[in-house]
Parts: structure tokens; C-alpha cells; sequence
């Protein structure tokens, strides 16, 4: 009777001969046999001169702008300014979260999910909450 560190390695050879008849001998190559220290050093050197020279020409490529004597990149200013303060329940919110409702529904998550989830349609078509409603008096 074999061991069963026999087995395991007929079961290997079977498995690695049926890889090599199906996808060829390329399938049970390891990349790492042929790397050597000089072809490190050449691809870290490689990847440096990439890096550069895409460096470069994203610098080429960024529109600058004078703003009172500096220059500064076109992406740094803002374009769509995001209200901070929810028209609806009136509250000030410095969560990203609210970014997304604000620009779709001008209103916070808060009051997304109380008023608007699930009646976007109505929402849409200009309903808004009562003053009785936003201060839960109502429901």
C-alpha cells in the first residue's frame, strides 16, 4: 500500500501531464524561474522613465489659470458648490452622503429616506413635506 505522500504526488504528476496535453508546456511555467536581479533592476529602471514621462505629460496638460498674481490648476476649483444646509428639515450636514441626495433630490439622506424613497415620482413633480410633517408632530 502507498503513502499518502505517494498519492498525493501521482494525483500532481496526473493533474500537471493533463494541464501540459491540454494548454502546453507554457500553462506550468513559473514566471519567477527566469527573473534575476539585473532584470529587476531593469524593469524598476523601466518603470521609472514610464512614470516620468507620464508625469510630464500630465503636467503639459493641466490648464492653468492666473488668480491674482498665482497660478493655479484648473482642478482645483469647484464648479458645483454643494448645499451644506438641508432645505427641507433646515439642518446643516458635513457627511459626503448628503452630496448625492442634495444634488439629485435637494434634500439630505435623512430626509430621502423619511420623505422621498420609494414616491421619487411625487417628489419629483414638486410635492414637499408639511412643516407639521419635517418636525414629526404628523406622521
Amino acid at each position: 500500500m502507498k503513502n499518502k505522500s505517494e498519492e498525493e504526488l501521482n494525483t500532481l504528476a496526473k493533474i500537471e501531464k493533463a494541464i501540459i496535453q491540454r494548454y502546453g508546456k507554457e500553462a506550468l511555467y513559473d514566471p519567477r524561474d527566469g527573473w534575476t536581479p539585473e532584470k529587476e533592476a531593469a524593469y524598476l529602471e523601466e518603470i521609472k522613465e514610464l512614470s516620468k514621462t507620464e508625469r510630464d505629460n500630465l503636467l503639459k496638460t493641466i490648464e492653468k489659470y492666473e488668480v491674482n498674481g498665482i497660478l493655479v490648476e484648473n482642478g482645483l476649483f469647484i464648479k458645483d458648490k454643494v448645499e451644506r444646509v438641508c432645505p427641507v428639515c433646515k439642518e446643516y450636514s458635513f457627511d459626503s452622503k448628503d452630496d448625492l441626495y442634495m444634488k439629485r433630490f435637494s434634500c439630505c439622506q435623512k430626509c430621502y429616506y423619511k420623505f422621498v424613497d420609494g414616491r421619487e415620482e411625487r417628489w419629483n413633480s414638486g410635492w414637499r413635506p408639511s412643516e407639521e410633517r419635517i418636525n414629526g408632530k404628523r406622521n
